[in-house]
């Protein structure tokens, strides 16, 4: 029965995008990579939502919350205030210039190396890095939902082949031969599936612990727990709460401004008053996104009373625990969408680059429109069956599965964030500054992350040992305090990567100021209440914070 009401569920939303995306013209340019510049605010916001939901979150960060609490969330709320200043300051920008990407910008601000190199860090953090994650994180959690290797009758690595290749073939489908409009428009049906059957989790959960009322759950969970309901991590936490005003700030900024895979959304809207409403509207839901990625990992610690040898099984046992099991089919469907949403958006986000910063600037100047796309469409393809091979070798990521992508993203995370910021801000600094910083910041990030942090902790560990410490909570302060936590070291590369841009701008600037022409793509008159709900949304996070500080 499940599995019928999952399949049900997952081809009426392939039916509703196919039929919705008849009228567009998939062979231009902007009908295949933008949905014909035709997005309006609630689709933005749902595809948004959906672009960043999916198995590697959902299951890595409730497997944080079980180990650490609450103070995790940071990942959620400070999203909202990213994605407000993203409406105020770079939306209206990017529109104005009538991007497709975002290294469009990149070339006509500095040149055209520069954005080949952007493009080329963010499709290999996408092939080497989001997909494979994506893919492998889905294929764990359906092999176990649905128990595959039983009901198929294979070994567990049989199984989980299966499922990444058919995550795989199936979001190909939808980005490579659908184009941006029908990931968007899966997406925002998505959407509403996994704002239910997500919240049902935390609900159903609180309600087993409240036998029977959600109310008494919660009282029983903070008074069990009170340690798990703090906003303030100390150094050893996965998130120390200083990290709030360095690296995490930036990462959010680079995440839902700059990324590709995020903004191109917001860059498919109609004009800029649907744009910064979509963003604002996403905001105010990713305020509740503590109650499905962080809620349920606590209400799991509660339930299991800390039992569980890996934090990542969390969430899923939680499901299998507290979910009525008429219900699975459905929720199997809802987070198979989550699953497809990152793969296809990424996918998409892919031929995007590949097509127009690409293929258009140096192999086929001449190309038309719909052979730009047609090239799109087949890089894609090799890219997803890259992807898709690469994926089961995950199996084997230091740090964990939300530890690896997090940390692994900073090398291309803050480079580009940097040029881009600078780029903005600034009208003389040349393009030889950009090209550097975005080699500094991509080297000198991975030798320290890489390299030289793992080495300072193991002999910090190494030394205590030496020295008789043998108390878990001292070794892990220890450790801690070995080496800059990473998102530390994000804001120090970026603070260092702007002096060092501003001072070549001094030394040696551009012939002429650049000034941003308008394209007359889209109308850019802003929306008149974005600086009031933007406000708002600020003040419930910081709010949020006081209240669980």
């Amino acid at each position: 029965m499940g599995l019928i009401s999952f399949l049900g569920f997952t081809l009426l939303v392939a039916g509703i995008a196919y039929w919705s995306t008849r009228g567009t013209d998939e062979n231009s340019a902007d009908g295949y990579f933008l949905g014909g510049r035709s997005l309006t605010a609630g689709v933005i916001a749902g595809s948004l939502l959906l672009t960043n939901l999916s198995t590697e979150q959902i299951v890595g960060l409730n497997g944080q919350a079980y180990t650490e609490g609450l103070l995790v969330m940071a990942w959620e709320t400070l999203a909202a205030i990213a994605m407000v200043l993203t409406a105020i300051f770079l939306l209206p920008r990017y529109l104005k210039g009538g991007l497709t990407t975002v290294p469009q910008f990149l070339a006509r601000r500095y040149d055209t190396m520069t954005k080949t190199i952007a493009s080329g860090l963010f499709l290999s953090g996408y092939v080497v890095v989001l997909l494979p994650i994506v893919l492998y994180s889905g294929a764990v959690a359906f092999s176990s939902m649905f128990d595959l290797p039983e009901l198929l009758g294979v070994s567990k690595t049989a199984s989980l082949w299966i499922c990444v290749w058919s995550i795989g073939i199936i979001g190909s489908i939808y980005a490579v031969f659908g184009g941006l409009k029908a990931v968007a428009v899966s997406d925002s049906i998505n959407a509403i599936g996994l704002l239910i059957g997500g919240v049902m989790i935390p609900f159903f959960g609180l309600a087993f612990i409240g036998d029977g009322s959600i109310t008494a759950g919660i009282s029983i969970l903070m008074e069990a727990n009170p340690e798990k309901f703090t906003s303030m991590g100390d150094n050893s936490a996965s998130v120390p709460f200083s990290t709030i005003f360095t690296g995490m700030i930036l990462v959010q900024m680079f995440y839902w401004g700059t990324n590709q895979a995020i903004i191109q959304r917001a860059l498919g809207a109609k004009n800029l008053v649907e744009g910064q409403k979509g963003l604002i509207l996403a905001s105010v839901f990713k305020i509740l996104g503590p109650l499905i990625l962080v809620v349920p990992g606590i209400v799991a610690y509660h339930i299991f009373q800390g039992a569980l040898d890996n934090p990542d099984e969390a969430y899923p046992r939680l499901v299998a625990k507290v979910l009525p099991a008429s219900m699975v089919g459905f929720f199997a469907a809802v987070l198979f969408g989550a699953i497809l949403s990152s793969f296809n958006s990424a996918l998409n986000s892919s031929v995007t680059l590949f097509g127009v910063d690409i293929y258009k600037e140096y192999i086929n100047k001449e190309a038309s429109e719909r052979q730009i796309v047609k090239a799109g469409k087949t890089f894609g393809i090799i890219l997803a069956i890259l992807a898709m091979f690469i994926a089961p070798a995950i199996a084997n990521a230091p740090d964990g599965l939300f530890g690896y992508l997090q940390k692994i993203n900073g090398c291309y995370t803050i480079p580009i964030f940097t040029i881009i910021i600078v780029g903005y801000t600034t009208k003389f600094v040349p393009a030889i500054a950009a090209k550097i910083a975005v080699f500094l910041g991509a080297v000198l990030y991975s030798i320290s992350v890489l390299g030289i942090e793992p080495y300072m902790r193991a002999k910090a560990l190494a030394d205590a040992e030496v020295s008789g410490i043998t108390n878990a909570a001292s070794l892990k302060a220890i450790e801690a305090a070995a080496y800059p936590h990473f998102l530390h070291v994000m804001a120090i590369l970026f603070t260092a990567n702007v002096i060092i841009m501003l001072i070549i701008g001094k030394l040696k600037p551009r012939t002429e100021e650049y000034v941003q022409v308008y394209t007359e793509q889209v109308d850019i008159t802003p929306w008149k209440y974005v600086n009031q709900f933007g406000i708002a949304v600020s003040v419930i996070v910081i709010g949020i914070y006081v209240y669980f500080a």
